[in-house]
C-alpha cells in the first residue's frame, strides 16, 4: 500500500502505532460460510428432499454454525492477548531479578544482526534505558510476537459477518427459485469463491484474477467435497 513518506506524514503514521487487519478472519469466515451451506445443500438435494428444507437447514446452519466459529475466533484471539500479556509480566520479573542477563540476551539478540563494538554497545544502553522500551524489544525480538494484538470482538464480527453475507448465497437459488436451482447454487458459491480471492489481491503483490482463481481452487475442491458426501449420503440412504 503507498503512502507519503514526508518527514511529517512518517511522524504522524509512527505516531498512530501498527493497524490491525481482519482481512484473515474475513476471508476465513466467507470460504467457510459458502462451503458449510453449499455442504446443506449438496446433502438435502442429494437426499431427495424439498426446497423448503435446503433453506430452513440452510438458515439454521447459518446462524448457528456462524456463530460457533465467531466465538471459536474470539476466544483464540482473546487467548492471543493473555498470552502477550502473561510473557510481559514475565519479563518485567525477569528485568527486575536478572537485569545483566537480560542485557546479555539483547545484546546476542543484535550481535546476531551484524552489530557490534560501541554502536552495539550503545543500542544495549539505550534499549535497557527505558523499562517498557525493553520488555517490547524481548516480546518481539526474543518471542516473535506482535505488539499490538487484533481485537477479539471486532475479529468474531468480521468472521460472522463474512460467514452470513457469503453463506446465505447458496441459499439464493431456493430463496427465489430458479428452474435449475442447484446448478445455479453451484455457479453462484463459485462466484462467491472467485470475488473472495479477488478481494484479497488488494493486500497481495499477485493480480486479482490469480488471487481470484487461487481461492476459486481452494474453496472449488472443499465444496466438491462437500458435494461427494451428500452425493455418497444418499447412496446409503436408498440402500
Amino acid at each position: 500500500m503507498e503512502h507519503d513518506h514526508s518527514p511529517e506524514a512518517i511522524r504522524s503514521r509512527l505516531a498512530g502505532g501498527p493497524e490491525a487487519s481482519y482481512l484473515r478472519d474475513w476471508i476465513y469466515g466467507g470460504i467457510d460460510g459458502a462451503v458449510t451451506t453449499f455442504a446443506v445443500v449438496s446433502g438435502v438435494v442429494g437426499a431427495g428432499l424439498s426446497s423448503k428444507i435446503i433453506v430452513i437447514l440452510g438458515l439454521a446452519n447459518l446462524l448457528a454454525d456462524g456463530f460457533s466459529m465467531a466465538a471459536g475466533n474470539y476466544s483464540g484471539t482473546r487467548a492471543e492477548g493473555d498470552w502477550l500479556e502473561h510473557l510481559r509480566r514475565v519479563e518485567h520479573r525477569h528485568i527486575e531479578l536478572e537485569p545483566e542477563g537480560e542485557r546479555e540476551e539483547v545484546r546476542q539478540i543484535f550481535a546476531g544482526k551484524g552489530f557490534e563494538g560501541e554502536t552495539l554497545q550503545t543500542i544495549v544502553e539505550v534499549i535497557s534505558a527505558d523499562r517498557e522500551r525493553w520488555v517490547r524489544t524481548m516480546l518481539t525480538e526474543e518471542y516473535g510476537l506482535p505488539l499490538e494484538i487484533r481485537s477479539p470482538v471486532l475479529a468474531a464480527l468480521s468472521t460472522f459477518s463474512a460467514f452470513l453475507v457469503c453463506g446465505a448465497v447458496p441459499l439464493l437459488s431456493y430463496i427465489f427459485p430458479w428452474p435449475q436451482s442447484f446448478p445455479t447454487a453451484v455457479v453462484l458459491t463459485c462466484c462467491v469463491f472467485f470475488l473472495i480471492g479477488c478481494a484479497r489481491s488488494r493486500w497481495s503483490t499477485d493480480p486479482w484474477w490469480k488471487t481470484g482463481l487461487e481461492t476459486l481452487g481452494v474453496g472449488g475442491v472443499a465444496a466438491a467435497i462437500a458435494y461427494l458426501v451428500g452425493f455418497l449420503l444418499r447412496n446409503l440412504a436408498a440402500a
